[in-house]
């Protein structure tokens, strides 16, 4: 039986990741943060085989005591503070977890695996917000890094950190370039999940209206259950590498809008939608779109949930969710 050890898993993808590898006959754990931590329950509850380890990617020990307790075939390091509009009123803070936090982790795994470093493999959550302001369209593993948000600058650190940690120790370690990927298990501070929650409360008659910001921002939206299998499948390959993970459509925040409101049909959403300048971005990422041909190629992977239907699969979720009076 392997064994992998998830940061993050309190997200939505370690959650969907734990519940894969549970499938495939993995034992699980994962490190959450915070005695009192109040996504606890729901790990429990959603994947209650997984054994959780208190830690925090700013605690070196706890690191090592999270490795030394669980002993893993493959790391998953999905921990970070992501919310990018968060990432500019505490850029330390995100830089702290979201950077440095990665450097901790390869450590941790790189001494915890002694003479053999690539007996562990590893892999980094990238994020296509590295890319930010956008020097090719669409973006591959070898477009040029312009981040454009705390957040970003701090996802390249790692990233590249990932790649350094691979090429001076011979780590197994691997990077996912990630597009935004959604499920009804996003954060509620999310512009999908906060559009299909504020769609659901509007049908309902719960809500009047939804506060928005920049509706002219495109983004390549994927599901985050089939990411986590790309995830998954680049710590099989007998080598480490870094991939883009992508539909390699494009969508805008007004499309997005159209079609959530759409599926309860509601078709003239405009009057139940107010832009606010306070939402708006200081340095905004207008386009991105992945080129995932690597992925597809080396790794076999394809994407298996569209746009329309991820969105429909938020709105429903929701909307059950307001009817069960969650």
């Amino acid at each position: 039986m392997p064994t992998a050890l998830i940061t993050g898993i309190t997200g939505q993808d370690g959650l969907y990741l734990a519940e894969l590898l549970l499938e495939k006959g993995y034992d699980v754990h994962g490190i959450i943060r915070g005695q009192n931590n109040p996504r606890r329950s729901l790990v429990e509850r959603l994947v209650p085989d997984v054994t959780l380890h208190n830690g925090d990617l700013t605690d070196f020990s706890s690191l090592m005591r999270a490795l030394r307790d669980s002993q893993p075939d493959e790391v998953y390091n999905l921990g970070a503070i992501s919310f990018v509009a968060y990432s500019w009123e505490n850029a330390f803070v995100t830089s702290d977890v979201t950077g440095m936090g990665v450097l901790n982790m390869l450590e941790a795994v790189r001494l915890h695996a002694g003479d053999d470093p690539s007996s562990v493999r590893f892999y980094q959550a990238s994020s296509s917000e590295m890319f930010g302001k956008v020097q090719q369209v669409p973006q591959s593993e070898e477009t040029l890094l312009w981040p454009r948000s705390p957040y970003g600058v701090s996802k390249v650190y790692g990233h590249y950190m990932t790649i350094n940690y691979r090429e001076s120790y011979g780590m197994h370690a691997s990077s996912g370039i990630l597009f935004n990927h959604e499920s009804p298990r996003r954060g509620e501070e999310f512009v999908t999940r906060k559009v299909s929650k504020a769609v659901a409360a509007i049908k309902m008659g719960l809500q009047d209206e939804i506060v928005m910001g920049n509706l002219d921002a495109r983004r390549d939206w994927g599901f985050a259950g089939d990411y986590v299998n790309a995830m998954w499948m680049m710590l099989q390959q007998p080598e480490a590498d870094d991939y883009v993970i992508s539909t390699g459509e494009t969508h805008s925040i007004e499309e997005l809008l159209t079609v959530a409101f759409g599926h309860v049909g509601i078709d003239d959403w405009r009057r139940y939608v107010r832009q606010d300048p306070r939402f708006m971005r200081p340095a905004e990422v207008d386009l991105l779109i992945g080129d995932s041909t690597k992925a597809r190629t080396k790794l076999g992977w394809e994407p298996k949930v569209g746009f329309e239907e991820l969105v429909a699969m938020m709105v429903d979720a929701d909307v059950e969710a307001l009817k069960a009076g969650w």
